[in-house]
């Protein structure tokens, strides 16, 4: 599925108040590329349930048409979600971040900048490289080719849609290796308590991605949960639960 059609607001980024003993704890929660906040939507929804303060931001580029990745370079995605970030330091005392995919990715390299101001990030498919596919090669490919075949929907169940994008603009990945590039690294600089779930089936990014993050990291309170019944968009998949309730355990044990 495309874009088009989502429902009302799906697109759009998605801000909740907590309430009662959790409100003072925040959460932001990144989505993919070519995705939309849609795949996070179900998640944060979760979340707030349970009194937390939640944000899923819109990246830009996204949630309109392709074309639009093409013309963004990779700091306006840091820059948004360090926007989250400071909109909810000033209300709250306690902050995680969650990212799937490339918002892992993106995840991993504000808390390398930020890392005093947040409490743990948990981590869904992370992205952090493309196998045989150098920042130099992407910008040479991208001179020639602006857009190939889609690379969102990875879902397992039936009928479900993250609402991204029907192609791939190529631009848009040269940016993000590049962004991927020095994210990786630095990882060694990360020592935040980090739980990472991987879909042992995954047709987007090979595990390569969920090892070099789960090695290069310096957490010594680290955890990976393996997911069996769920492809690359997992938050919308069989396993969404599973992430749910073991993100919520994640985040109480830090935060009790």
């Amino acid at each position: 599925m495309s874009s088009h059609g989502a429902p009302a607001g799906l697109l759009q980024s998605f801000a909740a108040q907590g309430n009662g003993a959790n409100e003072k704890t925040g959460i932001i929660l990144v989505h993919g590329f070519t995705g939309s906040p849609a795949s996070m939507r179900p998640w944060a929804e979760f979340l707030n349930g349970r009194g937390y303060t939640v944000r899923v931001p819109l990246l830009p580029g996204h949630g309109t048409k392709p074309e639009d990745l093409n013309k963004v370079k990779w700091q306006e995605w840091s820059v948004c979600v360090e926007s989250a970030l400071d909109e909810l330091s000033q209300k709250c005392d306690v902050i995680f971040m969650c990212g799937l995919s490339m918002g892992g990715g993106t995840t991993l390299h504000v808390t390398q900048k930020h890392q005093s101001r947040i409490r743990g990030i948990i981590l869904v498919n992370p992205m952090i490289h493309l196998p045989l596919v150098s920042v130099p090669l992407a910008w040479g490919v991208s001179r020639i080719v602006k857009m190939r075949k889609a690379v969102s929907g990875d879902i397992k169940r039936p009928g479900i849609s993250e609402w991204g994008y029907d192609a791939t603009p190529l631009v848009g990945i040269h940016e993000l290796l590049k962004m991927l590039k020095i994210t990786r690294q630095k990882l060694g600089e990360i020592t935040l308590p980090v739980q990472l779930f991987h879909s042992v089936d995954d047709h987007t990014l090979p595990v390569s991605n969920t090892e070099i993050v789960m090695k290069g990291i310096s957490s010594t309170n680290k955890n990976r949960i393996e997911l069996t019944n769920s492809y690359h968009v997992a938050t919308l998949d069989y396993d969404a639960d599973l992430i749910f309730q073991n993100s919520l355990t994640f985040i109480e044990g830090l935060t009790k």
